[in-house]
């Protein structure tokens, strides 16, 4: 079993999570076979933390490196195919305040027991950080005003998820090579739909791992994350048959500014099922 954690400037929780890792699920229990830190190019200690805490570290630019490479956590994800074994993988956000070790083993526990489960996805309280401290609820806003909206209208299966963006999950091998990665934070989301699609409801599972605080993105931040979000989800809606758009999408979020809007790009670009790269190499 293989355990990846994406990153990017995390170096105050990557340590903490890797050395949970290593010495409860690798020297007292071998259960994890390896831990993987995929980085985005952290400007901080985070790549040598993790490696002093236990784990391999990959700069995502420099896996595959004849693929090119794009910006962004979709991209970590399918640059981890390259570099890991394990016939199952689970995948961990870096920036986790309160990591225990039950979010890989409540993760994986269900594909062990049951052969027919193929994605077991995370779910927990999201409190919300704010200044004079956290919230019980109020986290996970881009869920509950975006992508919960969403699956209802379009594809009302996916509602019994509780937190459709966790980035806590473990998924079989088999199956996770046949997906499509888009290459920013709508990885997730698109993830539910390709597998529904691929496997129908009956191959998920959820876990309840209690609570999950996290540092909490501001407005502007949430608004570019939501467009990227929604881009993906809109071309799949569209190939699935349930709207047609009648003009290609655009790949900017735009806000207003004084009397005009200001342009931020989004990632858009999606990486293909890793199988089909096999399946070119056997051809050439």
């Amino acid at each position: 079993m293989s355990v990846v954690i994406p990153t990017l400037n995390e170096e105050s929780t990557i340590a903490g999570i890797v050395g949970i890792i290593r010495e409860s699920l690798m020297e007292r229990v071998p259960l994890v076979d390896e831990i993987m830190v995929v980085d985005s190019g952290s400007e901080d200690r985070t790549c040598e933390l993790a490696a002093a805490a236990g784990a391999r570290v990959f700069q995502a630019s420099q896996i595959a490196g004849e693929l090119g490479d794009h910006p962004g956590k979709g991209e970590n994800l399918w640059k981890s195919q390259f570099v890991t074994r394990g016939s199952i993988c689970v995948f961990i956000d870096g920036d986790i305040l309160d990591f225990h070790e039950g979010f890989v083993t409540g993760l994986v526990g269900p594909l062990v027991e049951n052969a027919s489960l193929q994605y077991v996805k995370g779910f927990y309280r999201r409190p919300l950080q704010v200044a004079s401290g956290a919230l019980e609820e109020g986290g996970g806003r881009v869920s509950e005003l975006l992508v919960r909206p969403f699956f209802s209208l379009f594809y009302p299966q996916l509602c019994a998820f509780h937190q459709p963006l966790a980035g806590e999950y473990a998924v079989r091998r088999g199956l996770l090579e046949r997906l499509s990665f888009p290459t920013g934070y709508a990885v997730e989301a698109a993830h539910l739909i390709d597998v529904l699609a691929l496997q129908g409801i009956d191959a998920f599972a959820q876990c309840d791992l209690h609570s999950r605080r996290h540092r909490n993105r501001p407005l502007d931040e949430l608004g570019a994350m939501s467009c990227t979000i929604l881009h993906a989800l809109l071309q799949r809606a569209q190939r699935d048959g349930k709207l047609e758009l009648s003009e290609e999408l655009v790949n900017s979020y735009l806000r207003p500014h004084g009397s005009g809007v200001t342009e931020t790009p989004i990632p858009t670009q999606e990486r293909p099922p890793f199988v089909s790269l096999n399946a070119l190499s056997h051809t050439s």
